[in-house]
């Protein structure tokens, strides 16, 4: 995945706010700040939302580099990561789609709440995934936090593309109509009470594995990651480089937490993985 270099960030206005299922919320950005963005290339395109920290004012335009450099650490904004669902550069428009808890968390709360004619500061986007129309079959699973992604991957796919998608809801009421030219076979998991990742783990090692060269895009809570990519490095002998795999969210962190320390919880997994 592609880093993102410049700490300038842009402003978006919301346009648009959609429930789209009881724990799932989008908003739709616009405004002048978003033209020139560049986006489109990858379907798992990110941005960094910026968080204000209550009672601060930051300077504007607003330049994150600026506020390191000239800001205690305890005033910078809050930063929260989030897929590009979709990027129409005519309009111009950007959806960002929210997972939703209560009040648990710092952007689903935010987004619940928010209106029409609200700013939204990010930075990005940074990405680093696309179907390859060359592949064999395509592999897609995740949770509620790899769903825009995946979604934005169904759309990218070729015509006709042999595609199994696994993705892991906390139950029927949070499915959602995906759109594909491919021939997708969709599976909708259905959590209830198990942890997350038990249905869903389950269901990829159940999988008749299909002939070919399979390209594949695993991402969601850090544990089942690391049990599914057991499955296609070491069990399946999958190269490095047909696969899209990271723990978006790990149990028990928040982003700030998982993010200090996923350098070595992944330097962990590949040893022993390796062993």
């Amino acid at each position: 995945m592609s880093n993102i270099a410049s700490p300038v960030g842009r402003t978006g206005v919301v346009t648009r706010v959609e429930w789209l299922s009881p724990h799932m919320v989008r908003l739709v950005l616009g405004g002048p700040g978003l033209r020139g963005l560049a986006a489109g290339a990858c379907s798992d395109h990110y941005v960094k939302l910026q968080f204000p920290r209550p009672g601060v004012a930051y300077p504007e335009p607003f330049d994150l580099g600026l506020i390191r450099a000239t800001m205690p650490r305890e005033s910078w904004p809050v930063v929260r990561t989030y897929t590009v669902r979709r990027w129409l550069p005519e309009v111009p428009e950007l959806w960002l789609d929210f997972v939703v808890h209560g009040d648990e968390g710092v952007a689903g709360p935010w987004a619940a709440a928010a209106r029409v004619g609200d700013p939204v500061r990010f930075l990005g986007p940074g990405g680093g995934y696309a179907p390859d129309p060359a592949a064999g079959w395509h592999l897609l699973a995740g949770d509620e936090s790899a769903l825009p992604a995946i979604a934005a991957a169904l759309e990218a796919m070729p015509a006709g593309a042999r595609v199994h998608a696994f993705v892991e809801v906390a139950g029927p009421a949070d499915e959602q109509a995906l759109e594909t030219a491919a021939k997708a076979e969709v599976t909708w998991l259905h959590r209830g009470a198990r942890p997350v990742g038990e249905a869903l783990v389950a269901a990829v090692r159940g999988l008749a594995w299909p002939d070919g060269d399979v390209q594949a895009f695993v991402h969601g809570e850090a544990t089942f990651v690391k049990e599914l990519r057991r499955l296609l490095r070491v069990e399946k002998q999958v190269p490095m480089d047909r696969l899209s795999i990271s723990g978006y969210w790990r149990r028990g962190l928040n982003e700030d937490g998982w993010q200090s320390a996923k350098r070595e919880w992944n330097r962990q997994v590949e040893a022993e993985q390796a062993a």
